[in-house]
C-alpha cells in the first residue's frame, strides 16, 4: 500500500513495502551502477514482511486460516518475524520452528512479539524428524485449528514479489534494469521478481547469490546435485530445491563464501552506512563479482534483505568471526591464541574490588559470562563467579537487595592458580577438571581467561 506524503498510517501493516532504493557510491562496482533496495526498512526489519502479509491474507480469503486460529511455520527467523508482525495484529497464535544456528536477536525478537519458538537442529537434512520443516509440518498436524504456512510451496510467496517488489523496483529504476541479484531461501524472491521482469523487461537478468555449501548454484552451473555442506549465513541457501524456486529464471549463479559474505556486509556498513544482515552480504558480494566482470556499463539492483541489528552478536562480533574461522587472527604461538577476549586488547569484562556485587552481576548478565576477573591498578587480585555471588546474597540478614550492595572484595576468590602464556595446553586440563577457568598471565601481567569452550574452539580451528 502506498501512503500519500505525510499521511498517518492506520497500522504497521500499511508500512509494508514501498521501501527506498539507494545507489552504492563508495564501493568499487566496476563499470556498473549498483543500487540496493532497503528491504530492511519494512516494519519487521526484512523483506519477509511482504510474503507474510501476502500468505496470511491468501489463507484468510481461502478460509484455510480461521479467526482465532494458529499459524505454524518453519523459518530461518525473518519469515517468522514477518508472520508474527502480521499475525499477532490479526489475532492469531504463532508457532515457529527455527534451526539452532539462528541469531539470538531473531529468537528474542520473535518471543517479544508473542510467538512460541521451538528450536531444532541445523545439522540434519530433510526427512530427519528434527529437520525444522518436518517438525513444523508435524506440529501443524497436531495443533487444532492451525494452518501450516509452508513458505517453500505457498504460491502467495512469489506472488507478493511479482505484485509489489518488482513493480516498485521497475518504477524506481525508471524502467531500465540490466540485472537483479537475489538469493534463494524459499525461492519466492527469485520467482516473483523473475516472472515480473520476464514480462516487462526481457533484457533484465536474474543473478543468483548462493552461500558456499548450498546446492543451488552448483546445480545451476553444472546440472549436478551435490551433497550439501554447511554455511553460517542465515536465510538463504538450501540442501534441496524449494518448489517455489524457479531456477530456470537464473542467468548466472555465484557461490559466495561465508568470509566474503561477512566482509561485504561489513564493507556495506563502513562505506555506505547501511547496517545489513549476513544474506545481504552474500548478495552484495555476488553483485560486485557480476559488476566487476562487465565490460560495458550496466544498471544492477540487489537487495538489503534485512537489518543487521539482528546479527550484532554474530556478523559484527569479531570474536564470533574468529571462532567460526571466518576471520584470521595473528597467532602468537602460545596460550594467547586460545583466549577469546584479551584483557590487554580491552575486550575482557572485569570488575574492581570496590564495585558492588550488583555491578558484578549486571556485567555478568550483560556479557553472558559466569565469572569476572577482579582488577586493581591494572593487576589481577581475584576472581568472582556466580557461586560467590549466590553465597553472598542467599539467606541471612539484611535483605537480599541490601546484600547486593556489598563489595566484591569481600567475596572474591583471592588464592589464584595462574597459568603462564608459555605453559602447554595440557596445563589447562586440571583446572577445567575442578570446574574453574584458567587465568592466563605473562609473568605478573594478566592477559585473559580461557574457558572450556575457548579451548574447544581453538582445537577445532588449529589442531
Amino acid at each position: 500500500m502506498s501512503l500519500p506524503q505525510y499521511q498517518t498510517a492506520h497500522s504497521t501493516l500499511d508500512l509494508i513495502g514501498d521501501t527506498p532504493l539507494v545507489e552504492i557510491n563508495h564501493i568499487d562496482t566496476g563499470r556498473c551502477r549498483l543500487f540496493a533496495k532497503l528491504e530492511s526498512q519494512n516494519p519487521g526489519g526484512s523483506i519477509k514482511d511482504r510474503i507474510a502479509l501476502s500468505m496470511i491474507e491468501a489463507a484468510e480469503r481461502s478460509h484455510k486460516l480461521k479467526p482465532g486460529g494458529t499459524i505454524v511455520e518453519a523459518t530461518a527467523g525473518n519469515t517468522g518475524i514477518g508472520l508474527a508482525q502480521v499475525g499477532v495484529m490479526k489475532g492469531y497464535r504463532i508457532i515457529l520452528v527455527v534451526p539452532d544456528k539462528m541469531a539470538r536477536e531473531k529468537v528474542e525478537h520473535l518471543r517479544a512479539l508473542g510467538a512460541q519458538v521451538i528450536i531444532t537442529r541445523s545439522d540434519v537434512a530433510k526427512g530427519h524428524p528434527d529437520y525444522y520443516q518436518d517438525r513444523a509440518r508435524e506440529l501443524a498436524a497436531e495443533t487444532r485449528n492451525s494452518f501450516y504456512i509452508d513458505q517453500f510451496s505457498n504460491p502467495a510467496n512469489p506472488l507478493a514479489h511479482e505484485r509489489t517488489t518488482g513493480p516498485e523496483i521497475w518504477e524506481q529504476m525508471n524502467h531500465d534494469i540490466d540485472a537483479v541479484v537475489v538469493g534463494v531461501g524459499s525461492g519466492g524472491t527469485l520467482s516473483g521478481l523473475g516472472r515480473f521482469f520476464r514480462r516487462v523487461s526481457p533484457k533484465t537478468k536474474m543473478i543468483l547469490a548462493d552461500p558456499e555449501g548450498s546446492i543451488l548454484a552448483p546445480f545451476i552451473n553444472t546440472g549436478t546435485m551435490i551433497e550439501a555442506g554447511a554455511w553460517v549465513v542465515e536465510g538463504i541457501g538450501e540442501d534441496f530445491i524449494p518448489p517455489n524456486a524457479d531456477l530456470s529464471l537464473v542467468s548466472e549463479a555465484y557461490s559466495i563464501s561465508d568470509r566474503d559474505s561477512i566482509e561485504a556486509a561489513r564493507q556495506l556498513l563502513a562505506r555506505e552506512g547501511i547496517l545489513a544482515g549476513s544474506s545481504s552480504g552474500t548478495l552484495l558480494a555476488a553483485a560486485l563479482k557480476y559488476c566487476r566482470a562487465q565490460t560495458e556499463e550496466k544498471r544492477v539492483v540487489t537487495l538489503v534483505c534485512d537489518n543487521g541489528n539482528k546479527y550484532l552478536s554474530k556478523l559484527y562480533n569479531n570474536y564470533w568471526a574468529f571462532e567460526q574461522g571466518i576471520q584470521q587472527r595473528t597467532l602468537k604461538g602460545d596460550l594467547r591464541d586460545v583466549i577469546s577476549s584479551r584483557f590487554d586488547g580491552g575486550n575482557a569484562v572485569t570488575v574492581s574490588p570496590d564495585d558492588t556485587l550488583l555491578t558484578a552481576y549486571n556485567r555478568m548478565r550483560g556479557a553472558d559470562v559466569s565469572q569476572l576477573p577482579v582488577m586493581a591498578g591494572g593487576r589481577l587480585v581475584g576472581i568472582l563467579d556466580e557461586s560467590d555471588i549466590l553465597a553472598a546474597v542467599e539467606g541471612g540478614e539484611p535483605g537480599p537487595k541490601d546484600r547486593f550492595d556489598r563489595p566484591v572484595k569481600s567475596y572474591m576468590t583471592k588464592g589464584l592458580q595462574l597459568v603462564q602464556i608459555n605453559d602447554p595446553l595440557d596445563a589447562l586440563l586440571p583446572i577445567f577438571a575442578r570446574d574453574r577457568v584458567a587465568l592466563i598471565c605473562d609473568r605478573d601481567i594478566f592477559v585473559g581467561i580461557i574457558t572450556r569452550i575457548d579451548l574447544i574452539n581453538y582445537l577445532r580451528l588449529h589442531v
